[in-house]
């Protein structure tokens, strides 16, 4: 490249000295001819003029680019291009509007990445506030109330005590979901792996919440007897955790007589893909992008009704990609939905 932009140079340098050399012997040929004699010994001065002016024009006219140049290179140091930083610095007009143009479009992506997360950002902090505020001021109300002489009544004191109760383990629910992301997103939370029978593990997540299910009727089931024992490796009570959350969120929004059903398949070699798939009300398209982000609720209407931190789904994902592995979610409004996620299988 530096060959190239020498030449580009060269041309210009060859064509303005040759310029020059016409003009000036010219002009010595003109006085000559006026005041003194013309003769053939002016080619003389026409071959020495003309490599001075070149190297002179070549010479001035490189430096004269490359400070250009330089300034422009600094100045984009300044706002922090390593890319440009760490190339040499080109004279060459066309490369370096190629790689301004690669620097402007690389900072307007940062920029919308930028915009992106602040956007995020507030929404998150949105969230987190809405959320912690609600069972707040829940708390506050029944203990204002019990101040103002409601705990004279011991029926009265019990009941809004309870309530106050359930307010205060909501917000103890949050904080630890909200605590444990943290933990997984900065990588502090270390993954205990072991072998373990993942049959076993969706047995008892079932026996947990069959009580849970009979509520709305819904039968929690494998889609085959499995006989034998499938052994994975990961992390036990997070892998569990991770089937806690999914079956309860197929309890909460199944329908009425439905199934969640479980199964396991060999995926390929050294990998298995547990799926969870429940025919209840289903998640619109346009959900799906963003169901494993914080807080994110397909409910618009801020009903709490189902109750959760709403960090169920965002947790399932982190304790996957801690383990290296994918999750998936298929939904069809008004059909259900199936979340899976593949482990590796224990040797």
């Amino acid at each position: 490249m530096r060959n190239r932009n020498l030449k580009k140079t060269y041309k210009f340098a060859i064509r303005t000295s040759f310029y020059i050399t016409m003009f000036s012997t010219l002009l010595v040929g003109v006085f000559l001819y006026q005041y003194h004699d013309l003769s053939w010994h002016i080619i003389f001065y026409a071959l020495i003029c003309y490599p001075l002016s070149f190297l002179i024009i070549q010479y001035r006219v490189e430096r004269f680019i490359y400070r250009r140049v330089k300034k422009i290179y600094d100045d984009l140091t300044l706002l922090e291009s390593t890319s440009l930083r760490r190339q040499p610095i080109t004279t060459d007009m066309g490369t370096l509007t190629k790689e301004i143009d690669k620097y402007a479009k690389d900072k307007k992506l940062e920029i919308e990445t930028l915009k992106v997360r602040e956007e995020y950002r507030k929404e998150f902090m949105g969230n987190v506030s809405h959320e912690l505020k609600t069972p707040l001021f829940t708390v506050q109300g029944y203990i204002l109330t019990l101040l103002d002489g409601a705990m004279e009544d011991e029926k009265l004191r019990k009941k809004y005590l309870s309530r106050a109760s359930k307010g205060v383990e909501r917000l103890i629910y949050i904080i630890r979901d909200l605590d444990m992301i943290t933990k997984l997103e900065v990588g502090d939370l270390s993954l205990k792996k072991e072998s373990f029978d993942i049959v076993e593990v969706v047995s008892g997540v079932f026996d947990l919440f069959e009580m849970k299910a009979s509520k709305k009727k819904i039968t929690l089931t494998f889609d085959m007897d499995y006989n034998q024992p499938i052994m994975v490796f990961g992390d036990k009570e997070r892998i569990q955790q991770v089937l806690i959350n999914l079956v309860v969120n197929s309890i909460k929004y199944g329908r009425e007589k439905g199934t969640t059903e479980v199964s396991i398949e060999n995926l390929i070699k050294n990998k298995a893909i547990i799926r969870v798939t429940d025919n209840g009300e289903g998640i619109a398209k346009e959900n799906l992008p963003r169901l494993f982000e914080r807080f994110y609720r397909v409910d618009k209407s801020g009903s709490r009704k189902e109750g959760g931190s709403g960090l169920g789904l965002s947790i399932v994902k982190h304790i996957i990609e801690a383990h290296e592995e994918k999750i998936y979610v298929e939904s069809e409004l008004g059909v259900g939905s199936e979340f899976s996620f593949t482990l590796e299988k224990a040797e």
